[in-house]
């Protein structure tokens, strides 16, 4: 399900997204969107080292939003979303960042 064809890969891809101007914030994450012309979303993800210096906390924050979004994604849903975290969040909070997640995926549809 999620191999290349679901994911972000290029620059232009993320610049895409980021010049639309589409933004939806939560506690902990920017949720950014502008529809594709293809059937099926694309995913990306930004989190920077300023938000959290250690790689393991960023791939466990990276692996965590593609589980939740895999589950709470409509397959057809033809939209190029990039998550952008801007505070750092760990295992104790996966259930917040899975609540948050289901409201900004609410306010897109």
């Amino acid at each position: 399900m999620h191999n290349k064809d679901y994911k972000l890969l290029n620059a232009d891809d993320f610049s895409s997204v980021f010049n639309f101007r589409k933004r939806l914030n939560s506690p902990h994450l920017f949720f950014h969107f502008t529809p594709n012309l293809l059937d099926h979303y694309r995913l990306g993800f930004v989190i920077g080292k300023k938000i959290e210096k250690k790689a393991v906390r960023r791939n466990y924050m990276r692996r965590s939003i593609r589980e939740i979004l895999k589950d709470l994604l409509p397959q057809n849903l033809s939209f190029d979303i990039v998550v952008r975290v801007h505070k750092s969040f760990y295992r104790n909070e996966f259930s917040q960042i899975r609540s948050e997640l289901e409201l900004l995926i609410g306010r897109v549809k």
